[in-house]
């Protein structure tokens, strides 16, 4: 017996696989970053002074101390279980930290006075697995926060939805849902949501650790290319050949605290310590 394929959510229609789905557009030219109010000069757009985190008696973070100028791109890598994707939630208060404090361009994260949901509309998140609502459109997940969170009207939040999508090439996709796409395309939509909010800094938690080979190359030409505009970025992850092409510094972590800071030819032309040498003899091989 022959199984009937389910609707789309919301729909009619049978659900595409995603070798059906219509090709890609590719990067469209254009800027993907609205340049942000400028940052009081000399204020590092993202501060971390002196962080330590618990989880009970396991202490995941100890005293990490670094900064994040306005427009540069900082690599945070190292072994599993180091404590980067960590670190880099603790940025937008996704992770509470017991001791030290972050400032993101000018705000303090651990401040009563903070607006942690206004903070957090500002510091654009990019995560592992997607995080898109899958009951809804990739056009209706793209304009959901700008209405609720920024207040923008429907048919602004669609066109700055829509032209996003059209730079990550994907305007062909607006009215799918997530399941009828691949990863990378999802990947894509998903930098292209939290572009729609305008962000001052974008953080990326090993953004193509879940993808197969094939797609991992499309999501990094969108985010080599926020780089080219000058987003401030924040990226934990293990793609070594990105690090190497767009990086500015590279922080290398293990047991929870910062090994090495320093400037990308530095860290892959000479890395300080032994366990960064290790690391690197490693996951440069293949």
């Amino acid at each position: 017996m022959t199984s009937t394929p389910m609707p789309a959510p919301g729909g009619t229609e049978p659900v595409a696989a995603a070798a059906e789905a219509p090709g890609d557009e590719g990067l469209q030219k254009g800027p993907l970053v609205t340049p942000p109010p400028a940052t009081a000069t000399g204020v590092p757009m993202i501060a971390i002074d002196g962080i330590s985190k618990w989880y009970g008696s396991f202490q995941v973070l100890t005293n990490c101390t670094t900064q994040v100028e306005k427009g540069e791109v900082v690599v945070v890598c190292g072994p599993s279980g180091s404590g980067k994707s960590t670190l880099i939630k603790c940025v937008n208060a996704l992770e509470p930290f017991q001791t030290g404090q972050i400032t993101v361009d000018g705000t303090k994260v651990k401040d009563k006075g903070t607006n942690l949901p206004k903070l957090r509309s500002r510091v654009g998140m990019v995560f592992q697995h997607f995080e898109l609502f899958p009951h809804l459109s990739i056009i209706a997940n793209l304009t959901l926060a700008q209405r609720k969170v920024l207040g923008r009207g429907a048919d602004d939040a669609g066109k700055r939805g829509r032209d996003l999508l059209a730079r990550v090439g994907l305007s062909a996709h607006a009215d799918k849902f997530p399941g009828q796409l691949s990863g990378g395309q999802q990947q894509r939509v998903a930098i292209a949501r939290a572009l729609a909010m305008n962000p001052v800094v974008m953080l990326f938690d090993e953004p193509t650790s879940a993808l197969d080979p094939e797609m991992v190359g499309e999501v990094l030409d969108v985010m080599v290319e926020l780089a080219r505009d000058g987003m401030t970025m924040m990226v934990v992850t293990h793609e070594m050949g990105f690090a190497r092409k767009v990086a500015d510094r590279v922080i290398f972590m293990d047991k929870g605290e910062i090994v090495e800071d320093a400037k990308k030819d530095d860290f892959f032309g000479k890395p300080r310590s032994e366990r960064a040498q290790h690391f690197l003899s490693k996951i440069l091989q293949h």
